[in-house]
């Protein structure tokens, strides 16, 4: 019998990234009770598994090739106060909602991922943030430090990397049950109305879906086919993300699979690098690129079509279609400009890429009084923008990247419901960046389709 040789051993290793500058990391004051986190962190079961992460790498492959399209979505940044069973079942509705109506709208299957159970870090472009009269380090994510305008509370805790995970297991449990036992059943499609949702324009259209569905669905069985063992008309597949920001974190969490050799990060199916935290020789490319995740990299202004080529060249050198996600985040003054040759360059060197925007970030201000919020005709212009540039280049535009709640906030402007400047502070509940409510996501989901459909 012949004797199979394994591969030799990868130089690469979960803490490879230590040797790399880590930009955007917390200055833990306790290295003592910081290698206590990790420790315990390591000691325990995955978030997640190496085969559902190689699930999810096929479908985004779908959409890598033009025949899926890819629905990001969730919290700004997961908060440890604001944490029910409640509020991670009226994002989910939320998601599905927008999920039919693109695949109802547009033909197109929706590969459904979710910033959530594990998004409780964000990178600031100041070490300090001014509150009030005080001048304080900035709040970081609860995985980090607390947003209270005190001093003592702005100081990074390690044992909130293990409170971190804890509410993500909660969560994970929350999502599994709801998508996989009953819940996204496409029979319930009436039970994901929310009622604040409901009463708007965007809740009766979609109730016209319902009905759509559920006619379907009669006719479906009228005609003899049986539908309880149909399982895509009864679960759906639910992934989760979040940004690969606390490196300590994702560290702990690494596990190499038993069946491939190949390590993974077990914090969620797919992570990603910021703007911020893409250097390609820094430490968080440096961890992107040794785990067999999907990944992606947030792509803004600063990308020239070189820093492009050469991030799909570092994150996917073997052009894994599905491996890799850029998620554009431009603005809608210079999408128009800055797009179009990106898709050019990545399309003449043949990388697999799924294009994704993220129509929130670049379009952030701060409005009177001092909230940031955006405007929700500039979010859609920038998918107008996405969509043109896609035509104009002859490529797919892979999938959107949105921050949404299901709670009835008043964070972005305008939308069906004309939110104005002056109604922000009665709403305003995000311990980041504004998100867009129900109803502001149901109409972006509506615009979507329309802009596939064309």
């Amino acid at each position: 019998m012949a004797v199979v040789t394994p591969p030799p051993p990868s130089a690469w290793t979960p803490d490879s990234w230590r040797s790399r500058d880590a930009a955007q990391q917390p200055r833990w004051p306790d290295d003592g009770e910081l290698k206590r986190a990790h420790a315990q962190l390591t000691g325990l079961p995955p978030l997640v598994f190496a085969g559902e992460a190689r699930h999810l790498t096929r479908a985004l492959g779908e959409a890598a090739h033009g025949s899926a399209f890819v629905l990001q979505a969730g919290d700004c940044a997961e908060s440890f106060t604001e944490f029910s069973a409640d509020g991670i079942r009226d994002k989910l509705k939320i998601i599905l909602q927008m999920a039919v109506v693109l695949t109802y709208g547009a033909g197109v299957p929706v590969v459904k991922v979710g910033r959530i159970a594990g998004q409780f870090a964000k990178p600031r472009s100041s070490p300090t943030e001014q509150v009030g009269d005080l001048v304080l380090d900035s709040f970081r994510g609860h995985m980090v430090n607390d947003d209270l305008p005190e001093p003592g509370a702005r100081i990074p805790e390690p044992a909130r990397l293990v409170t971190a995970y804890q509410q993500s297991v909660s969560t994970l449990n929350l999502l599994r049950a709801f998508t996989k036992g009953g819940f996204a059943d496409l029979s319930q499609v009436h039970a994901w109305n929310q009622q604040f949702v409901a009463s708007s324009t965007e809740g009766r259209r979609f109730e016209d879906i319902a009905e759509g569905i559920d006619s379907a669905l009669r006719f479906m069985a009228a005609c003899g086919i049986d539908l309880r063992s149909e399982n895509t008309l009864h679960q759906v597949d639910f992934w989760t993300s979040h940004e690969a920001l606390i490196l300590d974190y994702e560290e702990a969490l690494t596990r190499r699979d038993s069946l491939t050799g190949d390590w993974y990060d077990c914090s969620a199916h797919m992570l990603w690098v910021g703007e911020r935290t893409r250097q390609l020789e820094g430490a968080h490319c440096e961890f992107l690129s040794g785990i067999h995740n999907p990944v992606g990299s947030k792509v803004g202004l600063s990308a020239t079509a070189d820093d492009v080529i050469a991030l799909c060249e570092r994150l996917n050198p073997d052009r894994i279609a599905g491996r890799l996600t850029l998620i554009t985040r431009f603005g809608v003054d210079a999408i128009d400009a800055t797009l179009p040759p990106l898709l050019r360059a990545v399309q003449e060197e043949s990388h697999p890429v799924v294009w994704i925007c993220d129509p929130m970030h670049g379009n952030t201000f701060t409005a009177e009084g001092g909230r940031k919020t955006r405007r929700f005709d500039d979010i859609i212009g920038e998918l107008q923008g996405f969509f043109r540039a896609h035509r104009e280049v002859g490529t797919w535009p892979g999938g959107v990247h949105v921050e949404l709640t299901g709670d009835d906030v008043t964070e972005c402007l305008g939308g069906v419901e004309d939110i104005v400047e002056g109604q922000l502070h009665q709403r305003y509940t995000t311990t980041c960046d504004p998100r867009l409510n129900g109803r502001q996501s149901l109409d972006l989901a509506f615009r979507v389709a329309e802009l596939l459909r064309s």
